[in-house]
């Protein structure tokens, strides 16, 4: 009775929470400083990524950030650790800290403190609505979409009216206009291709590819790349929890009178209104597309890779 008493009492003792764990979703975000006091007023952009624990990255861009004048060739890594209610960042030129919302860097040859502030961007395509002739696969009220596993149950939807990962359209498409808005899950913990993983997938073939990729390299598996075919021009890719866009230009692979294919499908890739793909060819399916390469139409299939990522404003424009 009495360890059945203790074993009650020691269930209702609160366990300390690491002060990290509620730091490092208020600190990862874009922040930006303008250098005023220089001519030309340079930019200088910086991504906060959370890394699991006390861990965090700050990624710095020459000239802005990535899709707004950010230079892939002046991106450079710091590595930091929180300290309470401090994120601080050791720079070869001196020290980054976060604090209060704002990243602070007191840097070699400037004699006051600079100051980035954080700024929020949005897809300037967000709830754009489907045009005339469109075909609204899910949101105001339609879901053309059911499960992607036996048997074909309509796909599931969250508590918010989100729709859920691992959905495939019942519409059938060609060339088409693809509008989709999707939100990758704030996974600190987690590296890689765990880190909010799922994919767009044109026909049933094709994948573009989503992923918590906030701040990385831009890689062909990293959001935004046309996966194991090409990587994207620019990692356009904004923090997990944030709502994104792809805005998607796709030209079908076409096939002889013998069901051969004499031209590869071509897709021009927009994400979050940053164009990352300009009339790119895809010469193969892609990998583990469910559908296979043929000159039939296509569904439009949302991968479930295990992570709870969310869809919403799903259509598809044919094209004649």
């Amino acid at each position: 009775m009495i360890s059945s008493f203790l074993a009650f009492s020691l269930a209702l003792v609160a366990v300390p929470q690491d002060p990290a764990l509620s730091l490092a979703p208020r600190a990862q975000g874009e922040y930006l400083l303008e250098l005023s006091a220089l001519p030309a007023r340079p930019k200088v952009g910086a991504q906060l990524l959370a890394r699991g624990g006390s861990s965090f990255e700050l990624v710095l861009w020459s000239g802005g950030l990535p899709g707004a004048g950010g230079q892939r060739e002046g991106r450079e890594i710091v590595r930091g650790l929180a300290e309470g209610e401090e994120i601080r960042f050791a720079h070869e030129r001196g020290e980054l800290r976060w604090k209060g919302g704002k990243l602070h860097a007191r840097m070699t040859g400037w004699s006051e403190a600079l100051v980035f502030e954080r700024v929020e961007r949005v897809s300037p395509t967000l709830g754009l609505p489907a045009p005339k002739g469109a075909i609204q696969l899910f949101g105001k009220d339609a879901n053309d979409f059911v499960e992607d596993r036996e048997p074909k149950s309509a796909a599931k939807i969250d508590a918010d009216g989100n729709l859920e990962q691992g959905a495939t359209s019942k519409t059938l498409h060609g060339d088409a206009l693809v509008h989709v808005e999707f939100r990758t899950p704030f996974e600190p913990g987690d590296q890689g291709q765990g880190r909010g993983n799922s994919g767009v997938y044109l026909q049933g073939r094709y994948e573009v590819q989503v992923l918590d990729s906030f701040g990385l390299e831009g890689k062909h598996d990293e959001c935004g790349g046309i996966y194991s075919v090409r990587p994207p021009d620019t990692n356009a890719c904004f923090p997990p929890g944030s709502w994104q866009t792809y805005d998607i230009e796709f030209r079908a692979a076409r096939f002889d009178a013998d069901g051969q294919p004499v031209a590869p499908a071509r897709l021009t890739v927009f994400l979050n209104g940053i164009k990352i793909h300009d009339d790119a060819a895809c010469p193969r399916i892609t990998t583990a597309a469910p559908v296979a390469e043929k000159p039939e139409l296509g569904p439009l299939y949302l991968q479930d890779h295990g992570d709870a990522v969310r869809y919403r404003n799903v259509w598809v424009l044919p094209r004649a």
